[in-house]
């Protein structure tokens, strides 16, 4: 009669034999994360977010309202004890505005915050593209070439990695949103959100670089790479067919640990006022009208909502970029 061990041992193997048959590192990596349900939950998170800020105009329209639109009327604000505070039914969600109505100017915070939810993941997802694309070429270049192209690529990644990022991010952000004004961006918010992409994503690839560079020295005394500089294969050829995708598992952690570092520091830009300006939408700049005109005294749910959506996003972005760390990393097998 079989005994109790036997009978479970079978189940207890699917996960490994489940793995095992995983034809890539991505397929091994996604059923590692399906196995997690932390990391399902962050996944669930981040999709949910990414389609509240692709489905804001739908979302926005089926509200009935826009991010723009100020109600300042005694019917919708109060003008006597406290000026520019939401009268009681629109200082919370109701049918009509299914986040209230924002202080002062009495604008719908759910269109604004879906709205400012398309901000935040534009800024953040293509300055992740821009350090992801400079760290990746230029460290897969520093590792396989050495020599004198090692030597000024490796300086110019300390020279980056030496400047204090925020303070260099707000005094040059600035600067180059006055040089694209009269550009073909200069046109509705494109200024601020185009100097935020270009500003973080210059400034974000040097850790990647200097990751990948590692990787690459090690990769380039692989046979599968002498025997394509035998075969005569050019040196780009090598680099982007042979070598990079074989640290796309290091740079895919990289963006997914990037994109919640971003996020964050968009918001706070905006907060301190260098970054998205009223009247677009941005969580950051939600928070700067919460606490500038002091209405999270009167109310903690102007500055909750935008600081909520904050917190939630990030969280996820960082436990799904865990979770694709451990999934990526044949060290951290779980059979």
């Amino acid at each position: 009669m079989p005994s109790p061990e036997s009978e479970a041992a079978p189940s207890e193997r699917e996960p490994t034999a489940e793995i095992a048959t995983a034809r890539s590192l991505l397929g091994t990596a996604w059923l590692r994360i399906r196995r997690s349900r932390i990391a399902v939950a962050a996944l669930i998170v981040v999709a949910l977010m990414v389609l509240f800020a692709v489905l804001a105009p739908v979302l926005v329209a089926i509200e009935g309202s826009d991010p723009f639109t100020s109600r300042t009327g005694p019917e919708f604000l109060d003008n006597f004890d406290t000026p520019g505070l939401p009268l009681s039914y629109y200082r919370f969600p109701s049918g009509e505005h299914w986040l209230g109505l924002e202080p002062g100017l009495g604008r719908d915070i759910f269109a604004r915050m879906a709205y400012g939810a398309r901000i935040s993941l534009t800024i953040a997802l293509l300055s992740t593209v821009v350090s992801v694309v400079l760290g990746t070429v230029l460290g897969a270049a520093a590792g396989y070439f050495g020599g004198k192209v090692d030597m000024v690529i490796s300086r110019v990644m300390d020279l980056f990695l030496a400047f204090p990022h925020l303070l260099l991010v707000l005094s040059l952000t600035p600067i180059l949103q006055s040089r694209l004004r009269g550009t073909s961006l200069d046109s509705g918010s494109l200024v601020p959100i185009a100097s935020l992409v270009i500003i973080l994503g210059f400034f974000g690839w040097a850790y990647l670089a200097r990751v990948v560079r590692g990787q690459v020295l090690s990769i380039r005394q692989q046979e599968f790479v002498e025997a394509a500089q035998a075969y005569g294969a050019s040196h780009r050829s090598i680099i982007f067919r042979q070598i990079i995708p074989n640290v796309m598992g290091v740079v895919l952690v990289y963006a997914t640990m990037m994109i919640p570092t971003n996020i964050t520091a968009e918001a706070a830009l905006s907060f301190l006022g260098v970054g998205v300006k009223d009247p677009t939408p941005s969580w950051g700049q939600m928070l700067n009208a919460a606490q500038s005109g002091n209405w999270y005294l009167s109310d903690p749910w102007f500055l909750a909502v935008p600081a909520g959506a904050l917190v939630i996003t990030v969280l996820a972005f960082n436990l799904l970029g865990d979770a694709v760390r451990d999934a990526l990393d044949p060290k951290s097998s779980r059979s």
